[in-house]
């Protein structure tokens, strides 16, 4: 089994293997694994939500918002505390009714769709706070995402361990005895397990120290450029997601307030708003 190396320095022995053996995923040197699917031909999008409104109550949460997520890329939802992000990723797993518009995935209307059964279609989400069963081992949250599969595909795909190596060494080990970092390469580990079209992740960083930040980065990264992935980003670290953005999206109030993609980023403009 391999363990993580030193992660004080992003040059480290492990940093370097782990990249080498991204590349080789990459570039298919590797064999014998099928891994998360094959790649698609072209580009589309893979989620797309058409001004949608959404109340609590006679509380208005969400007020005409519109975003597009495409294939093979990271999109990322920007915005501070209170202004609609986990409103929106609720509407969009199935959590909450949305009150107007549209939300469609893959050109099927979503509307009247539990969540269990938008998980089925290939929507994975990884919550705010990682959410793992803490008296689960390591092995049973990841088995936990077996449950929207078809029976053939219930297995843990060895890419995982790739992409987080400290998994492997840990599975044995129950889910709250993990520290904050390594609950979230859980967390994700799981929503992959799943085999997703579509992963949403709702602030994966916050809580999280700088190394394994690091490792979550790569990671998106890594399944940005597969292509066969779509993915939600929704975060307030805006230079994590300025590093990954290929469309953006700021909100306030519960409306988007600000599009683009990354060649029209304003940086100062963003995190003006994002600070106000």
């Amino acid at each position: 089994m391999r363990l993580r190396a030193t992660l004080a320095s992003s040059k480290s022995i492990w940093d370097d293997e782990h990249d080498q053996v991204i590349r080789a995923r990459l570039s298919g040197s590797r064999t014998g694994d099928a891994g998360f699917g094959p790649l698609p031909i072209g580009v589309v999008v893979m989620l797309a939500v058409e001004a949608i409104d959404l109340h609590y109550g006679a509380a208005q949460a969400l007020r005409r918002v519109s975003l597009a997520v495409k294939q093979g890329e990271v999109t990322c939802v920007l915005g501070r505390n209170g202004v609609g992000k986990t409103s929106l990723m609720r509407a969009i797993i199935g959590h909450q009714p949305i009150s107007g518009g549209s939300i469609t995935f893959g050109g099927q209307s979503l509307a009247g769709l539990r969540p269990e059964d938008r998980a089925r279609l290939g929507i994975a989400y990884v919550p705010q706070g990682r959410e793992i069963f803490p008296l689960l081992t390591v092995k049973e949250n990841l088995e936990t995402g077996f449950a929207p599969l078809k029976r053939s595909d219930r297995h843990i795909p060895s890419e995982l361990f790739d992409l987080f190596p400290v998994l492997h060494s840990m599975l044995g080990r129950r889910g709250g005895d993990l520290s904050g970092g390594q609950q979230q390469q859980l967390a994700i580990a799981r929503a992959l397990v799943t085999r997703p079209k579509l992963i949403v992740l709702d602030e994966p960083t916050e809580g999280i120290q700088p190394s394994i930040i690091k490792d979550i980065g790569r990671t998106i990264a890594y399944l940005r450029d597969k292509g066969d992935i779509a993915i939600l980003l929704v975060e307030q670290y805006f230079d994590f997601a300025k590093e990954l953005a290929d469309t953006w999206y700021v909100m306030d109030r519960g409306e988007v307030t600000l599009s683009g993609d990354r060649a029209s980023m304003d940086e100062d403009d963003i995190r003006r708003r994002m600070s106000v």
